[in-house]
């Protein structure tokens, strides 16, 4: 196998950019379904002029498959269509994608299945010589073979991306004639472009954010950050609504593309922590909306850690709601996203475990912890921040707060209580910066479930009273407080202490779960 012999001759975005690119595509056509290939190709050229990847890859990137998914893909063809087999598997794809030249057989089966030919995938070149221009002629009228789109396609597909006035296009036609146009016309034309010149960086300026706009979003998604786990859900819900509605309205306004990346992030942040807050208010139907909202504004916003957080999120409340197979989806889901080398990857790796020990899968619980414990040990020397606050404690609570409610539901009591204790011990070392009064609950709750499961009910009863006396007692501190009582209940049924927790318990919920105002269309 030879190598091809074009060159890259630029930096290469994030395959998470492409992602983006397709989805504002697609959105703007309207999201058809089946994509139409003429709708893929115009996607593979932006990719391949925004990102700067070869033309197989952005053919793959502009369909939204994986390697693996393309590579089934073209299996399934030639199953389908009887065609001769051929060796093909992800590393071959991942050394084509890299500049190998495929074989003949291997050109011709990936030509069938994105539907264009070999000039069109990067395999060889067009020497065709240009058609000639004439004044209304359009600026280009190629037959798509490079997997650039005529300008008719483009049109079709969407007519505000094809839109140019007729007495530009034939000035850009006059001006591509420089070198046959007299010298008094010529300098006209230059001097028309240089005015046109000006327009365009203007327009590509024009915004309607103020100057200090995106800095105030910055510190505001940095202080909602913080208050978190320190302020009552209820209150911080609501003021971060208003600066999600906020947020929602500056997109619709005029931005620059950089401003909206950006708006598009921080869209996508707010929308994270509305579904913890969610979460923690007991709507797990909106907590799950938004974290989807806040997975689909990372993805425009071209920003793999933010969702890998919102599916952080996403398989919390799925286990709340006693859902371990969508938890550990969404945990795979977010490991996709997540840098490598970052504590988020330990977190999604311990959901995971902690979705297989819901499940009942000790086997998946193991595997999964092993994972975490080992991306845990690989992790930098120096952690990483997220809007000011390091996010390392959270990988370290995950260790050490995840196996022990994973080892309660798997029915291994001493182990839970182990480690329940450290991780009770964890919390109450942190700083206070760091301090979550509603984690330190969940521990004592699990440390007080493994004592009634060892037989202690009286230091359970203790433990429980001392969860529901905490600061911050959310929905997910309640629910696991109402799972200590069920158990109490039908293990030690004549124990009075017990009907006093329960009492404890049924007073804060019936003090708990206001109504949560409803979302935007936009979020």
């Amino acid at each position: 196998m030879q190598s091809q012999t074009t060159q890259q001759a630029r930096a290469v975005h994030d395959v998470s950019c492409g992602k983006a690119l397709r989805e504002r595509a697609l959105g703007r056509a309207g999201s058809p379904d089946p994509v139409p290939p003429a709708l893929i190709a115009m996607i593979a050229a932006e990719i391949a002029d925004h990102c700067g990847h070869r033309r197989l890859k952005c053919r793959r990137l502009a369909m939204g498959w994986t390697v693996a998914q393309a590579v089934a893909a073209a299996h399934r063809l030639v199953e389908t269509e009887h065609l001769a087999k051929v060796g093909m598997s992800e590393r071959s794809w991942k050394d084509w994608e890299a500049g190998v030249l495929p074989g003949s057989d291997s050109q011709d089966l990936l030509c069938r299945l994105f539907a264009t030919s070999p000039v069109g995938l990067g395999f060889a070149r067009d020497y065709s010589p240009a058609p000639e221009a004439d004044e209304d002629a359009p600026l280009w009228s190629g037959d798509g073979l490079d997997g650039t789109l005529s300008e008719g396609d483009v049109a079709r597909i969407d007519a505000g991306l094809a839109e140019v006035e007729a007495t530009k296009r034939r000035d850009a036609v006059k001006l591509a004639g420089l070198a046959v146009a007299a010298p008094a016309a010529a300098a006209q034309i230059l001097e028309q472009a240089a005015a046109e010149a000006m327009e365009f960086t203007q327009q590509a300026e024009a915004t309607s954010l103020g100057s200090g706009t995106l800095d105030h979003l910055d510190l505001a998604v940095t202080e909602f950050n913080r208050a978190y786990s320190l302020k009552p859900p209820k209150a911080v819900f609501d003021a971060m609504m208003d600066y999600r509605r906020k947020v929602n309205r500056l997109l619709k306004a005029k931005h620059t593309h950089s401003q909206e990346r950006e708006l598009l992030a921080f869209a996508g942040w707010l929308s994270e922590l509305l579904a913890w807050l969610a979460h923690d208010l007991g709507d797990a139907r909106t907590g799950l909306a938004f974290a989807t909202d806040a997975f689909v504004h990372g993805q425009q916003a071209g920003h793999g850690q933010l969702c890998a957080w919102a599916m952080d999120a996403a398989a919390s409340i799925n286990l709340y709601e006693q859902r371990p197979a969508k938890a550990h989806s969404a945990a795979l889901k977010g490991l996709t996203e997540a840098p490598a080398g970052h504590p988020l990857t330990v977190r999604l790796h311990a959901q995971a475990a902690r979705a297989a020990a819901a499940d009942g899968d000790a086997e998946g619980f193991t595997t999964a912890f092993q994972a975490a414990e080992n991306a845990h040990r690989l992790l930098p020397p120096r952690s990483p921040r997220r809007f000011g606050m390091d996010v390392m404690p959270l990988a370290d609570y995950a260790l050490t707060s995840y196996p022990a409610t994973s080892f309660i539901w798997l029915g291994q009591a001493e182990k839970a209580r182990q480690h329940a204790e450290h991780a009770l011990a964890t919390y109450e070392a942190a700083p206070e910066a760091s301090r979550s009064p509603s984690r330190e609950a969940i521990a004592r709750i699990d440390l007080a479930i493994a004592h009634a499961q060892l037989g202690d009910p009286d230091d359970a009863v203790a433990l429980g009273h001392q969860a529901l006396d905490s600061a911050r007692v959310v929905d997910s501190v309640r629910n696991r407080a109402g799972d200590l009582t069920s158990f109490l209940t039908r293990r030690y049924p004549r124990q009075s202490a017990v009907e006093g927790l329960r009492e404890h318990l049924a007073a804060l919920d019936a003090a708990a779960r206001p109504a949560l105002p409803a979302a935007p269309s936009g979020a």
